[in-house]
């Protein structure tokens, strides 16, 4: 992680969305109405990292797909049923350029805002497409051979992969940008990685992104991985990410990288030089595959400490629209932001928003504050202001049954926190079930031995006192509620012996 502007280990990351965020303040806003009042109100205190969405330069022909389309249109209507044309300005993945986008206020109000920012000790990450450019990118008709170009008989026989553009030397086919499972984005066009000059120009728009923040969160990263690309286009191509992230950190040392990536290549984009990457697969595991959570935190200890956890993002739903606004968040969240990694939140998370605004909007629904998690939110990030849960030891804890026959204890995920000397301080157990459950939660080596051992729930009203020595020997024991969350604040003293 970068450690120019903060240190911390596992960083908050703030995802806010500009177009919209600027829109609601008002006609004429820009970037610099962002000001510290509005600061105050978008991003709580502890945060580390503002991720600010769709800062860049787009065109009008992304911006007429986007009307135009059936699908991208009905999904702007799903989201803002009363929209107007005006209210699609184009998906923020179709760029002309890394400027900042003329509506925002351009480079200088982003500047303005980087710098307030810096005031408060928070880095501001933005994005970068690197598959693909939007239909009226400058390089389409002065650069055609940037592209991937096909025939007239690829155009028949897949329209939604390939389209007909104007160049400077005349008409093209030219495909969209898409991956190898899907149909083709049809407000992209797909750049060829198999030609130096496109690694060369990509680098070189790398470098300009990089110049306006601390970090990038660089989009589908993996369909630059050399199989991926051959897979989709049948092009050999060599790594790209690798130079082009040293080029970057040349400049600017300690910038960060966050990677996009699905399909089990995370730990390729790790190795290729990414400081972060999603870790979707914990997502879903939570979303459908409960059982599977306990094992996916098994994983590599230095691998999860580069993973990017959230419950939601600009691609998924509303965590209250997929988990509810009830003890089934809380115990997800609890999961995600309180193991090692990256903890990835976006606006409207606390107030349980659920309506998911298309990145093709630059206006976003009116939704009425909700309070049903507002309070454990303030909750959850009081606990990740603790340096404990950042610098300290993490360790997944076993969970036994609580007698012969009750498997129940196999739905409790249990792990501690401790300082680098070995003090415990603290304890999560979450029951990713909707009944109950029961077990001994075992706390390894733990230095309890004479003690008395005080649990606190800081998500809760729980509060116990235990004998250490009998910790040590059994375990912690638990009967928990359906989708129990505690987050139990350890502490200990020497037993009081009595005269």
């Amino acid at each position: 992680m970068a450690d120019r502007l903060r240190t911390r280990r596992f960083p908050v990351l703030w995802q806010v969305n500009a177009r919209t965020t600027v829109r609601h303040l008002g006609p004429g806003a820009t970037l610099d109405d962002l000001d510290d009042a509005q600061l105050d109100r978008l991003l709580p205190v502890g945060v580390d990292w503002l991720y600010l969405l769709g800062v860049w330069q787009t065109g009008a022909a992304g911006r007429e797909v986007s009307r135009r389309n059936p699908d991208i249109r009905r999904s702007c209507e799903e989201a803002l049923p009363d929209v107007r044309d005006d209210d699609i300005c184009g998906s923020c993945f179709a760029v002309t350029g890394y400027q900042v986008h003329e509506r925002l206020g351009g480079d200088a109000a982003l500047a303005r805002l980087r710098a307030r920012l810096a005031a408060r000790g928070i880095a501001l990450m933005l994005d970068f497409v690197p598959n693909h450019t939007a239909p009226d990118h400058p390089w389409v008709a002065a650069h055609p051979k940037r592209y991937i170009t096909g025939t007239e008989a690829d155009l028949d026989a897949a329209p939604g992969d390939w389209t007909e553009v104007a160049t400077a030397t005349g008409e093209r086919i030219v495909a969209y940008g898409r991956d190898p499972y899907f149909a083709g984005w049809p407000d992209t066009l797909q750049l060829d990685y198999s030609r130096p000059k496109v690694r060369s120009a990509m680098t070189k728009a790398l470098l300009t992104a990089a110049s306006h923040g601390d970090g990038l969160r660089c989009d589908m990263a993996m369909l630059l991985l050399p199989d991926v690309f051959e897979r989709t286009w049948g092009k050999t191509i060599e790594p790209f990410w690798p130079d082009a992230l040293a080029a970057v950190r040349a400049e600017q040392p300690g910038f960060t990288f966050l990677a996009e990536v699905y399909w089990d290549r995370e730990y390729d984009l790790q190795q290729q030089g990414f400081d972060a990457t999603y870790d979707k697969r914990l997502y879903d595991r939570l979303v459908g595959d409960l059982g599977s959570v306990r094992g996916h935190l098994q994983a590599d200890p230095g691998y999860q400490a580069r993973s990017a956890r959230f419950l939601e993002n600009h691609d998924e739903p509303r965590a209250a629209a997929t988990f509810g606004v009830g003890d089934r968040h809380r115990a997800a969240a609890v999961i995600s932001y309180l193991v090692p990694g990256l903890r990835f939140f976006e606006d409207g998370q606390p107030e349980a928003a659920d309506i998911h605004v298309p990145v093709h909007l630059c206006r976003a629904p009116d939704e009425p504050l909700r309070n049903d998690l507002r309070g454990f939110y303030d909750q959850l990030l009081a606990v990740l202001a603790d340096p404990v849960v950042h610098d300290g030891t993490w360790q997944l804890a076993e969970v036994t049954a609580a007698w012969d026959g009750n498997s129940s204890h196999e739905r409790i995920v249990a792990f501690t926190w401790s300082t680098a000397d070995g003090e415990l301080r603290y304890l999560v157990a979450v029951n990713l079930a909707d009944t109950p459950a029961q077990g001994y939660v075992h706390l390894g080596d733990a230095a309890l031995a004479g003690r008395t051992v005080t649990l606190t729930d800081r998500l809760g009203a729980e509060h116990h006192e235990r004998d250490g020595d009998e910790l040590r020997r059994s375990g912690l024991y638990l009967d928990v509620v359906p989708w129990a969350h505690p987050v139990f604040a350890v502490t200990s003293a020497t037993h009081q012996i009595r005269t």
